[in-house]
């Protein structure tokens, strides 16, 4: 490519630069998943030349990914071996106040989630959290945010806490050929996460108090409408098209329960009708009413759904729809979701009230509650099509518990040990604790598939990729120059500056793709002032992870969007606020233990 230079830059360079923010728009203004607008990225870096294969191929190996991978494993263990069932069953307790309720949830979960991950954490608390908000009798908004807020807090303080940590470090190590501790976050963490909790406790009035989703579902008869046809009704021996019972105004025919208790559904417009039918419509109430007006149907006895099986053949669920799902901006009549799952859609739930109109017709947004009737084992399906991205509410899992406890444990422990006393590299101790979770029967080798999110693995490999083109295009060294130029070289308003940036830019995209891009400036800036890198790289971890303002920016956040009915401003309430204090702390704090 001809030598080409604006602004100081190249040609490759400024490719590289268009690719980032074209990154940034899909993320923010389509449904395209992150890993695809990232793995999109990586092949134009890849087509136009600017990165090599075997630089493209490096991050999908390279240490981030590598322990992501292993500790899913080790996670899965710890869940199916009933170690963090244990937990959260029994640790929890019954808090006096709701004051009370936060200070014992934000422990538990902060010091849970610097061992096991903020994320894993966080979805591991979220059905006992809601089970727990209803004994206390408060919205679970009020105790989900707390959550979400408490992983963030814990996970900063060690670099298995959260996924920006360990790509900082890998990259940090990439480039120095030094290691940084597991515990080198620790003393900062804790400034931030006491700093964190307190201003949680004191500022609670703020939290928003949001009604559950799955309080509209609470009665399938407030959504559902059973007619009976009676024997002599001109329709029976038609089809159901044809007696104009299939599409009807207002709602949609979800199963005909035969006399027999054969059930039908989904329904096939050529189903033909019966004497004695119990068809069951889904939609506006009022509408369907007219139906035994107008068709000669009569209310049927007594209601046959509730929201326990009415037999065992199948199942009413609750979901709600994750960031990046396909179904966004599309209703079930534009997509063959019910088809492909022999599923059917009930009703929709949206910011903890029911979306009026018919279920099949509502364009779907992320965050919506669906009511989902599926057969049995279909819900693991579906649940596990990363491109539906659809979470259940509950869990029907309940592991027993035995010898496989106290062995998973004793794993997790070893682990840490030998990693913080370096007898071994971070990468081999997870991949060597994650093998024995598999020797020692922790967890099925046929089930770990379903606890691993393949999704983030591609993001943390292309992510270090894009880390290094900004260094090999000369990004990184031209914008680190500028900024020092600017700031007449005094490493600390380089440091707040930078922190600042790298902070706003997390808020909008997310820890990770910001920490890949801020990593090389960090640390040619700290290098062009003769400065010990440990800080400014220590700064960058903690700025990148301290986004509270949104629920993009953060995993917990977008975890608890649906489950909490939040809406989109609810975490700017508090989290403008603790972005600033906590950003401001951990620059305090960094600043005192590592010398510029």
């Amino acid at each position: 490519m001809p030598d080409f230079f604006l602004f100081g830059l190249n040609i490759n360079a400024w490719i590289t630069i268009a690719t980032m923010i074209a990154i940034f728009v899909v993320m923010s203004r389509s449904r395209i998943p992150a890993e695809i607008a990232f793995l999109g990225g990586l092949t134009i870096l890849l087509v136009m030349g600017i990165v090599t294969e075997e630089e493209g191929m490096s991050g999908f190996g390279s240490e981030p990914v590598v322990v992501h991978a292993a500790f899913f494993v080790i996670i899965a263990g710890l869940m199916q071996s009933g170690a963090l069932y244990l937990l959260t069953k029994h640790v929890l307790g019954e808090p006096r106040s709701y004051s009370n309720a936060i200070l014992r949830l934000m422990s538990l979960v902060g010091v849970s989630a610097a061992f096991l991950n903020a994320t894993n954490v966080v979805a591991l608390f979220i059905d006992a959290v809601k089970i727990w908000a209803r004994k206390l009798n408060i919205a679970p908004s009020k105790l989900l945010l707390p959550l979400s807020y408490a992983a963030t807090f814990g996970g900063m303080c060690t670099l298995l806490g959260n996924s920006s940590n360990l790509i900082i470090a890998g990259l940090y190590m990439n480039t120095t050929g030094k290691t940084i501790g597991l515990f080198e976050p620790l003393i900062p963490g804790l400034a931030v996460t006491i700093v964190g909790m307190v201003l949680v406790e004191l500022l609670r009035r703020f939290i928003p108090s949001r009604q559950s989703s799955e309080q509209s579902f609470e009665t399938t008869s407030d959504y559902t409408v059973e007619l009976l046809v009676p024997t002599d009704n001109p329709a029976v021996g038609k089809s159901i098209e044809e007696a104009g019972l299939f599409n009807v105004k207002g709602g949609s025919l979800v199963e005909i329960v035969r006399f027999d208790k054969e059930i039908i559904y989904p329904v096939n417009k050529d189903e033909w009708v019966l004497g004695g039918d119990r068809l069951i419509y889904t939609g506006q109430i009022n509408d369907l009413l007219e139906l035994k007006r107008t068709h000669g149907l009569a209310a049927a006895d007594h209601h046959v759904w509730s929201i326990n099986d009415i037999d065992t053949r199948r199942k009413m669920r609750t979901a709600y729809i994750t960031f990046g799902s396909d179904l966004i901006g599309k209703s079930m009549t534009q997509c063959s979701f019910e088809h492909d799952n022999d599923a059917v859609l009930v009703a929709v739930a949206r910011q903890g009230k029911r979306v009026e109109g018919q279920p099949r017709e509502i364009r779907l947004q992320a965050g919506d509650s669906l009511l989902l009737e599926c057969p049995p084992g279909r819900d693991d399906k579906i649940e596990n099509d990363n491109r539906r991205r659809l979470t259940f509410f509950d869990s029907h899992f309940v592991p027993q518990i035995g010898k496989r406890t106290l062995t998973s444990v004793l794993v997790l422990i070893l682990m840490f040990i030998i990693s913080s006393f370096h007898v071994l590299p971070l990468m081999a101790t997870t991949m060597l604790a994650a093998g024995a979770m598999l020797l020692f029967g922790c967890c099925r080798a046929t089930q770990v598939t379903k606890y691993i999110e393949w999704e983030l693995l591609l993001v943390l490999g292309s992510t270090v990729v894009f880390s290094i083109a900004i260094t090999k295009t000369g990004i990184a060294d031209t914008v680190a120059s500028q900024i020092v130029s600017i700031c007449h070289g005094n490493p600390y308003i380089v440091m707040i500056l930078m922190c600042i940036l790298a902070s706003i830019t997390s808020e909008m995209f997310s820890d990770v793709g910001s920490s890949a891009i801020f990593f090389p400036i960090f640390y040619q800036q700290a290098i062009m002032m003769d400065c010990n890198p440990m800080p400014f790289v220590m700064a960058l971890m903690f700025s990148v992870t301290i986004s509270f303002a949104s629920p993009i920016g953060s995993t917990t956040h977008m975890l608890i969007y649906g489950p909490g009915s939040f809406r989109f401003s609810d975490f700017a309430r508090l989290g403008v606020v603790l972005h600033i204090a906590l950003l401001a702390v951990s620059i305090i704090v960094i600043n005192l233990i590592y010398p510029l």
